[in-house]
């Protein structure tokens, strides 16, 4: 008995320690930001790691074609629970590299007694060759909250290339037809610096963008300029801003006014511009654009207003569109043929349609009383898609129709004039079957 207490002792004594090897050992967690996803020659990476019992090794490497080539280390142990990591990749580090895909991997070594290991890998395109672009020399005329279209061609490695104007990014597309190059529709937003410079540029994600500029003027005379109103808000028009768009909501009819007016609309042109995303990649359209038959403006683009209660400003809101009035409960006609992308209430602009016309450009229709088509539907120029109305923040039954060009809401008047089109659009890509 006492031999079996003996031995149980010792074997206890060890179970015990093991137990506590293992409690006390963790495994690294490394994060790797998702916007690694190309490698040039020389592309900084900084990974987070995280272990309470701090790192004693981190190695990075990429793998390609079934080959392994070191990029980085580090054996210096840390004690930090958390720490960053930053090293280089890419062909300086490694010149065996190739373009093309590849695997990014990077390992941390817990400094604990057991040396557990963490391993994340991320696919990544390796680009030896900085892209190069080549501009068109026409000159771009460019207004405020107008737009204009750009070819270039582009050679090299590169991810994404589009233009760039201040801190608004517009994509590109092959040019149609399968021709050689590419072109981007940009806008001059209705808000921007006067004065910004737009550039073409071609990224390969990974700190080696390239840029070139483009032939542009800013005609001084022409340049639009945008209006200032006083919008009186009467007792019922507030209540009927308040009890339509926040029917739950309770305190000073005033403050839930302005909410709604600021607040509401931010989230809604959020909205608006995330449809950005559900594009053609092709032309849906080959006629001018068609204004509302028979309507009048009661309102125009960038216009800027000032709500007044009782005597008082209350707040003060840029309206990105025109208000087209004809009669009650008018026939809503598409401007152009598209694809509906949106048909449902927003906010602000009530029951709201959204057409697509390809490649970024699409048309926004607010406050109608009655929607007729659905997401999904194709359309024709002047097809009737609802009924005018008044719903959303509409004192009066209008259609409220603006056009935004990959997000970014710019003036309509441009695209109703066919000799723009002509010249901006159809005479630079050819566009198919353009009948202006």
């Amino acid at each position: 008995m006492r031999k079996v207490i003996f031995f149980a002792v010792p074997a206890l004594v060890i179970i015990v320690a093991i137990a506590v090897v293992f409690a006390r050992s963790a495994t690294p967690v490394v994060d790797m930001p998702s916007s690694i996803t190309t490698l040039g020659q020389a592309t900084p990476v900084t990974v987070q790691v995280h272990d309470p019992r701090g790192v004693r090794k981190i190695t990075a490497m990429v793998e390609q074609n079934g080959a392994s080539y070191a990029v980085g280390a580090t054996t210096q142990t840390s004690k930090a629970t958390d720490s960053n990591w930053t090293f280089t990749a890419g062909v300086k580090a490694a010149p065996q590299l190739k373009d093309g895909a590849a695997k990014l991997i990077v390992e941390a070594t817990s400094n604990d007694l057991l040396g557990n290991k963490a391993r994340v890998e991320r696919d990544v395109t390796v680009v030896t060759r900085p892209p190069s672009l080549s501009v068109d020399s026409d000159q771009h005329y460019l207004y405020l909250g107008m737009a204009d279209l750009v070819t270039f061609d582009v050679s090299g490695g590169w991810t994404s290339a589009g233009v760039r104007v201040g801190d608004q990014t517009y994509r590109s597309w092959p040019m149609p037809g399968g021709k050689p190059g590419r072109f981007s529709l940009f806008a001059f937003a209705w808000n921007m610096p006067p004065g910004t410079a737009p550039v073409v540029y071609a990224s390969v994600g990974a700190g080696n963008d390239v840029t070139s500029p483009m032939v542009f003027q800013f005609p001084k005379k022409e340049q639009p300029h945008y209006t200032t109103h006083d919008l009186q808000v009467s007792d019922a028009f507030m209540q009927k801003v308040v009890n339509e768009l926040d029917p739950n909501g309770s305190g000073d009819p005033v403050a839930r006014f302005v909410k709604i007016n600021s607040e509401m609309r931010r989230a809604n042109n959020k909205t608006l511009s995330d449809l950005r995303f559900k594009t053609a990649e092709k032309f849906l359209w080959s006629q001018p654009f068609a204004r509302q038959t028979h309507s009048q403006a009661e309102a125009t683009f960038a216009d800027l207003r000032n709500y007044i209660y009782h005597g008082k400003k209350i707040d003060q809101q840029v309206h990105l569109g025109y208000d087209l009035a004809v009669t009650q409960h008018v026939g809503v006609e598409a401007s152009n043929d598209g694809q509906i992308v949106y048909a449902a209430p927003l906010g602000i602009y009530g029951n709201c349609v959204v057409v697509d016309h390809g490649y970024g450009l699409q048309t926004i229709y607010g406050h109608m009383s009655q929607i007729d088509v659905h997401v999904g539907d194709m359309v024709k120029r002047g097809q009737v898609m609802g009924r005018s109305g008044m719903t959303g923040m509409a004192g009066g039954d209008h259609i409220h129709f603006a056009m935004q060009l990959d997000g970014v809401q710019i003036d309509p008047k441009e695209w109703w004039d066919p000799h723009w089109i002509h010249d901006h659009i159809a005479r630079r890509v050819d566009l198919p079957g353009f009948k202006g």
